[in-house]
């Protein structure tokens, strides 16, 4: 029970890597913040988590779960009043935040010169400015506790670039950015904030991308395979935990040795 009586939000929790993070984090102990804009799915992993925990309260013998493990809030995190409504709720049902998982992003590719300026803005404004924004928001409560996790999802193409990402490059070299500027000016408060860099992993996102690009770079990865959601799940938890308490303003890659 790596995050007992540990409070998480996770953005885009409502799929993909999202929702393996959701529930691998139930399972560690934490009360579950699953913020997503598409209810249903969110309402979903909501509902497995509930129906996992009150399986296993019953197998201890319990009749019922004594607390509320999970909730699901609506949120469009690219809009900031939506990020502070989210924020007040699960202050008002767990009384505190102590682990914030920035997952939420999208992709809308396109070489260079067939980039609109509207798929250019969409791109910018959830996985960048949805980064800044709950930060800005939530880490104020995590500041005056002395206490907090932050975990943002970046991208190896934020590292390293990729034809037909500028958007998407663009925005996840500017969430590492991000991050190690917050890890100094949070660290002496007691908050440690670190990225994640995944690989080319199969989810929803990754579904869109053409089947031969995606078998190319299963070739070039030295494990010869696309990662798994719950891979980056665990490099989550790891940082989420007590066992990277020195560890902040880092970029942990989860690629399978894809940029060797």
């Amino acid at each position: 029970m790596r995050l007992k009586d540990k409070v998480a939000i996770i953005t885009g929790g409502g799929s993909g890597i999202g929702r393996e993070t959701a529930l691998l984090f139930a399972r560690e102990g934490a009360k579950v913040v699953v913020a997503d804009i598409n209810k249903q799915e969110g309402e979903e992993v909501v509902n497995k988590i509930e129906n996992e925990l009150q399986n296993e309260a019953l197998n201890e013998g319990q009749k019922e779960l004594q607390e509320q493990k999970a909730l699901f809030v609506e949120v469009n995190v690219k809009d900031k009043s939506s990020v502070e409504k989210m924020t007040k709720e699960v202050i008002n049902t767990f009384g505190q935040i102590d682990i914030l998982v920035n997952n939420a992003g999208i992709t809308k590719d396109a070489l260079l010169r067939d980039i609109s300026e509207s798929d250019w803005q969409q791109v910018i404004d959830v996985n960048l400015t949805g980064v800044f924004n709950c930060t800005q928001v939530i880490s104020q409560y995590m500041t005056e506790k002395g206490y907090g996790k932050i975990i943002n999802a970046s991208s190896v193409v934020g590292i390293y670039g990729n034809i037909g990402q500028t958007n998407y490059a663009a925005t996840k070299s500017g969430v590492i950015g991000m991050t190690k500027s917050w890890a100094k000016e949070f660290g002496k408060k007691g908050v440690r904030v670190n990225a994640v860099a995944p690989g080319f992993i199969k989810t929803p996102m990754t579904e869109k991308v053409p089947e031969k690009i995606l078998s190319s770079m299963e070739n070039k990865t030295p494990l010869k395979q696309l990662g798994e959601p719950l891979d980056v799940a665990y490099a989550y938890l790891f940082l989420a935990s007590s066992e990277s308490d020195y560890i902040s303003g880092t970029v942990i890659e989860v690629g399978g040795g894809l940029t060797l």
